[in-house]
């Protein structure tokens, strides 16, 4: 584990900023959602006709004029965009694209892969990150997405699960030189983020990018996990649902043997099934991650100290 994360940031480059709604990695999403969720529209034509009704333009012509407007409209364009198209929040489907087009539902990943998608059709450079600490100082294990739009030495949080576009989390998970870490960002004033805390010390935007795509496929696997009905999460728990969500977390790890929550969760749901010398092993390296990540949530400790 330690050998990949050496070369992870080598591996990345630039190709976790380039990821817009009409890259094949956006494609292989939607096509992950709808083999799982079947009866809804073609996802990218109903967001195109959805956006014209509701704004009376189409897509493709609102992106060319954003990219000729002040850098910082572009931002509360994608967050009224999200709001305006998907009015529904559900924990429960909102992460699905299929139930997007059916349903008009979001969840938080959803929103901020298609805002960064938005924001990088209209020219900019966008990513996601995962939130550790709201903008309250509350904390989770990794419990929320967020996007984020990088305008030249500054990267500005653009969240439609807050009130205004610009949310100012104070606790972020991201990729540095070193590898994934927890970071703290600063802030200016105007809401955006002028450098980034992490355990070697203070880094500029610069140094620091979002999730890579096999991250974001993993983390999508891992809410079929976390929210399965039977499941690990989402009781009354029965067989065929610990062994549905068994099996989207262990694609989620495949993906991203890296992701920590879905190593944690994973762990969990073996512990539920009974197979606890599996649970301690997978939990044993969903700990090391977050060691090395520069933070370790609770419930993850409470865990590792049961086994």
């Amino acid at each position: 584990m330690t050998r990949v994360l050496a070369i992870l940031p080598l591996a990345l480059g630039l190709s976790a900023w380039a990821f817009s709604l009409k890259d094949p990695a956006f494609a292989t999403l939607v096509q992950d959602s709808y083999r799982e969720v079947q009866g809804a529209p073609p996802f990218l034509p109903w967001w195109e006709s959805a956006y014209r009704r509701a704004f009376g333009e189409s897509l493709e012509g609102a992106m060319a004029r954003l990219a000729k407007a002040p850098p910082l409209e572009a931002a509360p364009w994608a967050f009224r965009v999200i709001k305006g198209l998907l009015p529904r929040f559900s924990l429960e489907e909102g992460y699905e694209f299929a139930y997007a087009a059916r349903k008009g539902e979001r969840q938080c990943l959803l929103q901020a892969v298609l805002v960064q998608g938005l924001l990088e059709g209209a020219g900019f450079r966008a990513g996601v990150y995962m939130v550790y600490e709201n903008p309250e100082g509350k904390r989770s294990n990794l419990g929320h997405a967020v996007a984020v739009l990088r305008l030249g030495k500054r990267d500005y949080l653009v969240d439609p699960s807050e009130p205004t576009p610009f949310a100012r989390h104070r606790g972020l998970f991201l990729v540095t030189p070193r590898g994934y870490r927890f970071a703290e960002p600063i802030y200016a004033e105007d809401g955006g983020i002028l450098a980034y805390r992490v355990r070697e010390g203070t880094l500029p935007p610069k140094a620091v990018q979002p999730l890579p795509f096999p991250y974001l496929r993993s983390q999508f696997y891992y809410y079929r996990g976390e929210q399965a009905k039977g499941g690990v999460l989402r009781g009354p728990r029965s067989e065929e649902g610990l062994a549905r969500s068994e099996a989207m977390l262990r694609r989620a790890v495949a993906l991203a043997p890296e992701n920590p929550l879905a190593q944690h969760l994973l762990a969990l749901t073996l512990l539920k099934e009974g197979r606890r010398a599996e649970a301690r092993t997978l939990e044993a390296q969903a700990l090391a991650l977050y060691r090395d990540y520069g933070w370790v949530p609770p419930g993850v400790l409470a865990t590792w100290s049961s086994l």
